[in-house]
């Protein structure tokens, strides 16, 4: 068995036999429920709502409370199975929306389009020879 390179340099001598992880790469498929989830079990803000009370009644200065405020936000919890069903009973201008911001990923192509998935050429590359086209 050859012996291959990580994207790191280091090499490696895959164990078919003995492999945990696979190189298969599978879209999951969601099959939407028939009711359309109500906006607040999309998201807990539970833990970024007391985080702001704390930095709120702290007394750092108005710029600093800001900026922990804006950082406080990415404590938000979203709930992707119920954006999924969300978002399978929206308008069309909402699950455009929805697109945009990554809380749902409808086309890979899109996604790469939109910034949120980047893939190097040697990586494509390598994936064209283990898989084609």
């Amino acid at each position: 068995m050859s012996k291959q390179s990580n994207l790191f340099g280091q090499e490696f001598a895959p164990d078919k036999d003995n492999q945990k992880y696979s190189l298969k790469v599978d879209a999951p498929i969601y099959e939407p429920k028939n009711v359309k989830p109500h906006l607040m079990e999309l998201l807990d803000k539970s833990k970024t709502h007391r985080l702001i009370r704390e930095i709120d009644n702290s007394n750092l200065p108005i710029d600093e409370k800001t900026f922990l405020i804006d950082a406080a936000r990415r404590h938000n919890v979203f709930n992707y199975e119920k954006i999924a069903d969300y978002y399978a009973h929206s308008s069309k201008e909402m699950q455009h929306f929805m697109e945009r911001s990554a809380l749902v990923i409808i086309d890979f192509d899109k996604a790469i389009e939109y910034g949120y998935v980047k893939l190097c050429d040697e990586i494509r590359k390598q994936y064209l020879e283990d898989y084609g086209e």
